[in-house]
């Protein structure tokens, strides 16, 4: 029961995050990469991604209040697992080459960005205050 308490909130923080990014995908594709290139189109994207990303894990410190800090680290940890996984996975299925070769050919600009955007992502969970979102 108790880790059922972490699995789930970390499920539909994957869930929303990977839906936002998967939906942005229809823009960036088909609009914006011809027009401004892989990098810019990625870089282009960062900002909303990243805006999702607040509000999802604020949602999750809000609905999970009774979730201590660790419990929500854990809770953003098992959705990055979920997230890399089904990169992982769609780049394998889709692709023409291996998860490795994905990894490897992405832009080292935005590819780095959203690297740490992946960092960002699997730690906001845990750093919003429940109390203090209570409280508004």
């Amino acid at each position: 029961m108790g880790l059922l308490r972490i699995l789930k909130p970390g499920l539909t923080y994957f869930l929303i995050v990977f839906g936002a990014g998967f939906a942005l995908a229809f823009i960036r594709l088909p609009l914006l990469v011809p027009r401004f290139g892989v990098r810019t189109a990625e870089l282009m994207e960062m900002p909303v991604m990243l805006a999702v990303i607040a509000w999802a894990s604020w949602r999750l410190a809000k609905r999970h209040a009774d979730l201590g800090r660790g419990s929500r680290l854990l809770a953003g940890l098992f959705a990055f697992a979920l997230l890399a996984a089904a990169e992982l996975l769609l780049a394998w299925i889709l692709g023409p080459g291996s998860p490795a070769e994905y990894i490897a050919s992405r832009d080292p600009v935005s590819g780095s960005v959203y690297l740490a955007s992946l960092v960002i992502f699997a730690v906001a969970p845990a750093v919003w205050n429940p109390r203090a979102i209570q409280e508004r």
